[in-house]
């Protein structure tokens, strides 16, 4: 039997075991001739086997063991006092698959993130006015949508510096992820937007290096914004910084550095602007688009498509 082939036809008595997102399908197949029918007709006829290729097995095995999993999820939310009643599957989902799709961690995760965001964000949405001395230089720029449709945060470094107040950055950093999500929904949230972010290190000199800042945000995206991350591009990065990124990697998980991507040669170059558009782009890296600051774009109200 080839193991490699999409077709099952022929197998007399075999057994094709195939494991897919932690489940068994077991198929036995067997060939029978219709003796009955051949001498009323006097033609063999035999059965047709119904054919699945393996690839729609997996579909049919993972999207059974995905609704096994939301109901246990919602169903360990409420054992620990919360609710998903608001959210559809498509949210649940993002921390199932951060969590290995392990319905009791996810739980405990997603009960986490909304006790976090009671207490961080008790209005809905963070405004302007309770982070002036982040938005003042304009250091974060929203391009509109990349060729997938993801949001595009660009972010100059050069721009930027450590802040003196830790929760103002926080709350900027919710403000900037927030917003950048917002600005691809149509309406109301559907719950698995992602985002691309752009971390641009031009210019940079050591006032600018912040390892805090930089932890701080993966780490909200890791905890708070669970597969919201697309794909992180960095740019620029000088010398004197590599042992800063290495530093910062060590709190990053498995999965978040699998999406960071940085740029170093034409080829890379070539992927970042494929994967933007030259639409989206600005000018100053290849593309045809204007920088548009982050607090030039306007959203919808954000109590109005969060949850």
């Amino acid at each position: 039997m080839d193991r490699h082939g999409d077709g099952c036809h022929g197998l007399s008595h075999a057994e094709l075991e195939m494991t897919l997102g932690g489940g068994i399908v077991r198929l036995l197949f067997d060939e029978k001739v219709d003796d009955a029918a051949s001498e009323n007709d006097g033609t063999v006829v035999q059965r047709q086997d119904e054919e699945y290729s393996y690839v729609e097995l997996g579909k049919l095995n993972m999207e059974k063991n995905r609704e096994i999993a939301l109901t246990q999820m919602r169903k360990s939310v409420e054992k620990l006092g919360s609710s998903t009643e608001k959210y559809g599957d498509l949210t649940l989902m993002r921390f199932l698959i951060a969590r290995s799709m392990d319905p009791e961690k996810s739980a405990k995760m997603f009960v986490q993130w909304q006790k976090w965001r009671a207490t961080m964000v008790p209005n809905g949405f963070i405004s302007e006015s309770e982070i002036p001395d982040e938005l003042l230089p304009r250091k974060s720029f929203l391009q509109g949508l990349s060729n997938d449709g993801f949001p595009v945060l660009l972010f100059k470094a050069c721009e930027h510096f450590p802040s003196k107040d830790q929760l103002q950055f926080k709350k900027f950093v919710v403000h900037l992820l927030d917003k950048t999500l917002a600005s691809s929904f149509r309406g109301r949230e559907i719950g698995n937007e992602k985002l691309i972010g752009v971390l641009d290190l031009q210019k940079i000199t050591y006032k600018n290096i912040d390892a805090r800042g930089l932890i701080t945000g993966f780490q909200f995206l890791q905890a708070y914004y669970p597969e919201r991350l697309a794909k992180c591009y960095i740019l620029h990065m000088p010398r004197f910084f590599v042992s800063v990124w290495r530093m910062v990697s060590r709190f990053l998980e498995k999965a978040t550095l699998e999406k960071i991507v940085i740029v170093t040669n034409e080829e890379e170059k070539k992927d970042l602007m494929r994967e933007i558009g030259e639409e989206v782009m600005p000018e100053e890296y290849g593309g045809r688009a204007k920088l548009i600051a982050l607090q030039d774009v306007t959203v919808p109200h954000l109590t109005d498509v969060f949850p």
